[in-house]
């Protein structure tokens, strides 16, 4: 009597190492964002040290991120700002699941970024730091997204190319197009980079790193 063909079990495909995206719209009222803007662009004139910086290492626009570590308490709208970002990332560590062991994240630099026509800023990572974001200020029409880049890319030594369209999580590069008033939260370790500014008017926002204590 012929033996009988075992059934094949079913196969089950797992998702594993997921990298987690924060993002949160309108975060703070839009008066408070309008008074932002009028201190960044206020910032991008006066800031004589920022925009010496921003000369001497080719910066496109103005940052005052090598020129000003004390924005929240200079000014009560970015100190008003930080108080919302605080817990959306105390939200955001608990998602990631981290034992914070009595800890909570706590804002350790901030700084605003003014980005015109033409300005980009190249892909990088933010050291010594748990999370990292950025809160919109201005998106005008062409400002272009932030560009999230997949960790494990410079391990995949002889992946085979992919079909398109690619789902979201099987891209290398995965944008996200914020609006103003919109918060976007990562971990410092993760690469991103912002393409090419092709609005006419100024891309503003407002970076930051947060560590445990």
């Amino acid at each position: 009597m012929p033996e009988k063909t075992p059934k094949a079990a079913a196969a089950t495909i797992h998702e594993l190492f997921a990298t987690r995206i924060y993002r949160a719209d309108t975060i703070v009222p839009e008066r408070l964002n309008n008074a932002l803007e009028v201190l960044a662009m206020s910032l991008a004139v006066d800031d004589a040290a920022g925009l010496k910086w921003c000369e001497k290492h080719g910066y496109p626009g103005y940052t005052s991120y090598a020129s000003l570590n004390d924005l929240a308490w200079r000014f009560p709208e970015f100190g008003r700002l930080v108080k919302a970002i605080d817990r959306h990332c105390l939200a955001y560590a608990r998602a990631l699941h981290w034992n914070l062991r009595g800890m909570k994240p706590k804002v350790d630099s901030l700084w605003v970024n003014v980005m015109p026509e033409g300005g980009a800023h190249s892909s990088h990572i933010h050291p010594n730091a748990v999370i990292s974001g950025t809160y919109y200020v201005a998106t005008p029409e062409g400002s272009g997204p932030i560009v999230y880049e997949d960790p494990r890319l410079g391990l995949m030594m002889a992946a085979p190319p992919r079909r398109e369209p690619l789902p979201r999580g099987f891209q290398s590069h995965v944008p996200f197009r914020p609006a103003a008033r919109t918060l976007m939260l990562w971990e410092s370790w993760l690469r991103h980079e912002v393409p090419l500014n092709r609005a006419e008017g100024n891309r503003i926002s407002v970076s930051f790193n947060y560590v445990l204590a």
